[in-house]
C-alpha cells in the first residue's frame, strides 16, 4: 500500500482536513487526520492494518505481541494484531504515566511490536515504548498507520510507518499568518474536561 493509498482511504472516509487544528501534541497544523473516521469503518481499517502487519513481517519478522496507547491506538493495534496472529494489548494513563492494567503482562524478552494510530512528535510512542520496557517487553519497532513527522519523529526504535506524510505542525506561538487568520479548531481528546 503506497503513501496515495492511505491518503486515499482518509480522504474515502472523509477524514483529511484542512484549516487550522490543534494536534493533541498541542501543535498547530493546517491538516487534521481525523482517523476515527477510517477506524470506524471495518473494512476500510482491515486493509489499512493488514498492510501495516505485513510491512512489520517484512521489516522486523515475527513478533510476540502488538501494544498500543490508549485510547487512540487500540483499534488500529488490535486490528494489526489480528493480522500479526498475535495478542493485542494496551497501556493506559495510571497516575499520568502509561501502564499494562486489566491483566495485561508480558513475558521478560517477548519481542513486541508497539502499533499507533498517527504519529506527529512521537510523545505517546515513547512514553509507551518505556511502559512496554518497564513491564519486562522487548519492543523491536514501532509502527503506526501515518507518520506525519515527515520521518522525522524520534520514538527511540525503529518507526514502520505505513504512510509518511510532511505536514506542517507549529507551536502556538509561532504560526505562519495564514494559519493564525483561520479560526482554531481542537478536534482531539487530550485537552477535553472530565
Amino acid at each position: 500500500m503506497t503513501n496515495d493509498d492511505v491518503l486515499a482511504e482518509f480522504r474515502g472516509a472523509g477524514a483529511l482536513r484542512e484549516g487550522h487544528f490543534v494536534l493533541s501534541s498541542g501543535l498547530h497544523s493546517p491538516v487534521f487526520l481525523q482517523k476515527n473516521l477510517v477506524f470506524m469503518d471495518t473494512t476500510r481499517c482491515e486493509r489499512l492494518c493488514k498492510a501495516l502487519a505485513a510491512k512489520i513481517i517484512a521489516q522486523v519478522g515475527k513478533v510476540d505481541v502488538a501494544i498500543s496507547p490508549a485510547v487512540g491506538g487500540i483499534i488500529p493495534g488490535y486490528e494489526t494484531a489480528r493480522h500479526l496472529g498475535v495478542r493485542s494489548l494496551y497501556v493506559e494513563r495510571d497516575g499520568g504515566e502509561f501502564k499494562l492494567r486489566r491483566g495485561f503482562t508480558v513475558e521478560p524478552g517477548e519481542k513486541v511490536v508497539m502499533v499507533e494510530d498517527i504519529v506527529t512528535t512521537g510523545l505517546s510512542s515513547r512514553e509507551c515504548i518505556a511502559a512496554i520496557k518497564a513491564a519486562g517487553g522487548e519492543v523491536v519497532a514501532a509502527a503506526c498507520i501515518v507518520d506525519r513527522s515527515g520521518g522525522r519523529a524520534d520514538v527511540g526504535v525503529p518507526l514502520i510507518a505505513l504512510a509518511t506524510l510532511d505536514v506542517p505542525a507549529y507551536p502556538a506561538d509561532a504560526l505562519p499568518p495564514e494559519l493564525a487568520a483561520i479560526p482554531v479548531q481542537d478536534p482531539g481528546s487530550r485537552r477535553l474536561k472530565a
